[in-house]
């Protein structure tokens, strides 16, 4: 019988405006169940992402139930686990940790169901026959095994690393079949994605803590649909930019979400709502916008 108290966590870099731990707490909160969340920011702590495993290894001695994991760190991970499921093991990713009876640190990725599930209720009419993908690390490991398995013909990855670009495509293609996936330089994205039919953003480019385009502006076309894997903030530089050139847009928040039932069943062995989940991060991100366009309340001049 599933347990009804909890204590999970996030390890990352810039991990402060996450939205995971509401979102998580709020539906353990409606399912009576005891749940704390706790973020654990490397930067903050003074751990260098090698470092993953110090904090993974204090995690289990203080009784945390499970963990989820994000950039930079969801590669550097695996070596600290003691297993991974088919999928992560797949992906060579890892995003959600759970530490098993006896002190096992089991390795899963909810990326890929994440983002496939996103992406089929975004935009279920997407054509993908090629599509473009910048970013080829952690999540984009994962977002590629989805766009293949959603149909795609092929994937062009685009890293500003040419050897992790190739070293996915690799891995790709021997899961999908030979010319499923091909690594390009960035100096060929234009010619790419003059053929494409979207594309899939998988690098930081747009979070808080890393603002900007992750490619020129002028590449964006009405027939190109956009889909972005960021959500912090939801309407990243890219996602406006691509609405105002015509595109059809998939923001990051959907992926946010879906990951989060998957990771919250694998912590808690109940099944979540997904409908109110989604109403959850809704809610959370409107009165985060809200919150963002008010004005500041100037100080009385008398301290009041």
């Amino acid at each position: 019988m599933p347990q009804d108290s909890y204590l999970v966590g996030l390890i990352g870099e810039g991990i402060g405006p996450s939205l995971s731990p509401a979102l998580h707490e709020r539906e353990a909160d409606r399912q009576g169940l005891r749940y704390l969340y706790r973020r654990l920011d490397i930067a903050e702590l003074g751990v260098r992402p090698e470092g993953v495993g110090e904090l993974l290894r204090a995690a289990r001695a203080v009784g945390f139930d499970g963990l989820n994991v994000t950039h930079p760190c969801k590669q550097l991970v695996i070596e600290h686990l003691d297993e991974l499921s088919p999928q992560a093991a797949a992906l060579g990713a890892v995003n959600t940790v759970v530490f098993e009876e006896g002190g096992r640190a089991v390795g899963h990725n909810t990326d890929v169901t994440g983002f496939a599930a996103s992406f089929a209720r975004g935009l279920p009419d997407a054509r993908m026959e090629r599509v473009v993908q910048l970013g080829a690390g952690g999540a984009g490991a994962a977002v590629a095994h989805a766009v293949l398995t959603l149909g795609a013909g092929r994937v062009v990855l685009v890293d500003a690393l040419p050897e992790r670009a190739a070293a996915l495509a690799a891995s790709l293609n021997r899961h999908f079949g030979e010319g499923r996936a091909l690594p390009a330089a960035p100096d060929a994205l234009a010619a790419h994605l003059a053929e494409a039919d979207g594309i899939v953003h998988a690098t930081p480019t747009g979070m808080a803590a890393h603002p900007g385009l992750p490619l020129p502006a002028e590449l964006l076309r009405p027939a190109l649909w956009v889909a972005e894997v960021v959500y912090r903030p939801l309407e990243t530089e890219l996602v406006r930019t691509a609405r105002r050139a015509g595109c059809d847009v998939l923001d990051g928040g959907g992926m946010a979400v879906f990951q989060a039932v998957d990771a919250f069943r694998l912590f808690t062995g109940r099944e979540p709502d997904a409908s109110r989940m989604l109403t959850h991060f809704a809610d959370l991100a409107g009165a985060e916008t809200a919150l963002r366009a008010t004005p500041a309340i100037p100080s009385s001049p008398c301290g009041d």
